[in-house]
């Protein structure tokens, strides 16, 4: 699954460009062998990490971090 927010995510590129190699956010959604579901996604804070993103992006940072754990609460319900 893709998720992206352009307002956002420009925010992150404009930021550092390397940040564009892990966007638009996706998550993988998968059974394992004893038929568990599983989400699975970068968080946004490693993301930032990664790209050495700065202060100018904390609030996107910060938005896209609530964004994914609302939809993996969604999902686990």
């Amino acid at each position: 699954m893709l998720f992206g927010n352009p307002k956002n995510g420009t925010l992150l590129m404009q930021d550092q460009q390397p940040a564009c190699i892990d966007l638009p956010l996706k998550a993988l959604v998968w059974q394992d062998a004893e038929g568990k579901v599983w989400l699975s996604y970068n968080a946004p804070e490693w993301i930032a990490a990664r790209a050495g993103l700065g202060g100018a992006s904390a609030g996107a940072v910060a938005a896209m971090t609530r964004a994914l754990a609302a939809i993996a609460e969604e999902a686990a319900k």
